[in-house]
Parts: C-alpha cells; sequence; structure tokens
C-alpha cells in the first residue's frame, strides 16, 4: 500500500554534506512514523532519526544528534534527511522505512522499506 524510494547518495568527504530523499506513494495517510536506518557491512542496521508525521516531533541517534535532521513535506510525500559534518563511520547503506504502529528505532516494526542508498564518506 506504500512505496518508497531514496535518492541522494553519493561519495562524499569527511567534514561534507548530503541530503538523503525519501519519497511516498499509495497509502500514504496511514503511516505514523518516518525512519531513516542505516547499516554498515558486517553491523546491525540501525536507527538513525525518526519523524512523527501528524506532530512532526523528532528523534535522532546519539551518534548523529547535532549533525543530521530529519523533515518532512506531508503534502508531496516527500521526507528527507539533511546530513552535516559527515564523518567516515556515517558510511553504510540509508534506508527509508514507513511504520503504521508509530514505532521509531525499531527495524522489525516497520511497514514499508525503501530500496536503501549508499553513503560513503572518504577521510
Amino acid at each position: 500500500q506504500v512505496q518508497l524510494v531514496e535518492s541522494g547518495g553519493e561519495p562524499v568527504q569527511a567534514g561534507g554534506s548530503l541530503r538523503l530523499s525519501c519519497a511516498a506513494s499509495g497509502y500514504t495517510s496511514s503511516i505514523s512514523t518516518m525512519n531513516w536506518f542505516r547499516q554498515a557491512p558486517g553491523k546491525e542496521r540501525e536507527g538513525v532519526a525518526c519523524i512523527v508525521s501528524l506532530s512532526g516531533r523528532t528523534y535522532y541517534a546519539d551518534s548523529v544528534k547535532g549533525r543530521f535532521t530529519i523533515s518532512q513535506e506531508k503534502l508531496k510525500n516527500k521526507m528527507y534527511l539533511q546530513m552535516n559534518s559527515l564523518k567516515p563511520e556515517d558510511t553504510a547503506m540509508y534506508y527509508c522505512a514507513a511504520d503504521f504502529g508509530g514505532d521509531c528505532f525499531s527495524p522489525v516494526a516497520q511497514d514499508y522499506w525503501g530500496q536503501g542508498t549508499q553513503v560513503t564518506v572518504s577521510s
């Protein structure tokens, strides 16, 4: 019922910035929270940022607080992750996800996933 398409990932030098985008289509009114997750090779998928669709309240992993900003344009069915002051440890495949149940930072609770977009930060 919901399709998510990510874009914006590309190689970038440490200290640089990127903005990831996630375009949603389908029954988007059912979405309670939107999440960004990331997964590096050999590591578990981890939550990066979350936004409550109705209120706009945001949550962040400690590792990205002060550097990343999640936002949404609900009328356009788009969600973004602005990433500043990027570090090599930010290198990962980044996924957007939509949850009907209102969960943040729980990969198993997410109902729909994007295809992922690769972010590679070089030192």
